[in-house]
């Protein structure tokens, strides 16, 4: 197949906003990708696919889909409107303006004006491309095989934000991980603080211990 018969398939507009500032509204990577899924939907005529609609586009199973939207409704992120065609046929569909209502409070507060002269702004571009949270999850996620929990993100928000260690530094720590075929955040956790027992700051002084330490 070519571009032009991929074309066929139609696309998605999604907001980059939602793709940039999805973890600060407490929405988790199964969240997100069956958010996508539900727009896509939408943007084709289908205002309420089934579960099993949904998860033939994703890895999930139908049961996990019903349990992904059934926390996304309790965090008021979606809901179910009651419809009725001309004939008085009483269906549903799903409506995602909660989820923009709150996303547009996120941007408020996110994005700024570069300058007050400016018409450009510090926003989801720029956050997309450089939020070493995102990056460095999708890392794990590639590495672990899986998606990870929201504490799981919290935890990685934690050694950037609080323990202050650098992307790259974190980044070692995890190929070290998984070189000892070990996938879990505890393990990591266990070598960056080894590292900063042995007051090891840089990604180079950690390279020299692990080449000596071979």
């Amino acid at each position: 197949m070519e571009f032009q018969d991929y074309r066929h398939l139609g696309f998605t507009t999604l907001q980059n906003g939602l793709i940039a500032y999805y973890p600060k509204l407490n929405i988790s990577d199964p969240g997100f990708i069956t958010l996508i899924q539900l727009e896509a939907f939408s943007q084709k005529g289908g205002d309420f696919p089934t579960n099993e609609k949904i998860a033939a586009n994703t890895n999930m199973t139908a049961n996990q889909v019903a349990s992904v939207i059934q926390q996304l409704i309790n965090q008021d992120l979606i809901i179910i409107d009651q419809t009725q065609d001309g004939q008085g046929k009483i269906g549903n569909k799903y409506n995602l303006a909660p989820l923009y209502r709150k996303l547009d409070k996120v941007l408020e507060k996110e994005i700024v004006p570069q300058a007050t002269t400016s018409s450009q702004y510090i926003g989801s571009s720029t956050y997309l491309e450089n939020n070493p949270l995102n990056s460095l999850t999708r890392k794990f996620e590639i590495e672990f095989g899986r998606y990870l929990s929201p504490i799981e993100r919290e935890e990685i928000a934690a050694w950037l934000n609080v323990d202050h260690y650098s992307d790259k530094i974190i980044e070692l720590a995890l190929r070290e991980a998984v070189l000892s075929q070990v996938y879990n955040l505890k393990y990591v956790d266990r070598i960056l603080l080894n590292w900063q027992r042995r007051n090891l700051k840089t990604v180079e002084e950690i390279q020299t211990y692990l080449q000596r330490n071979k």
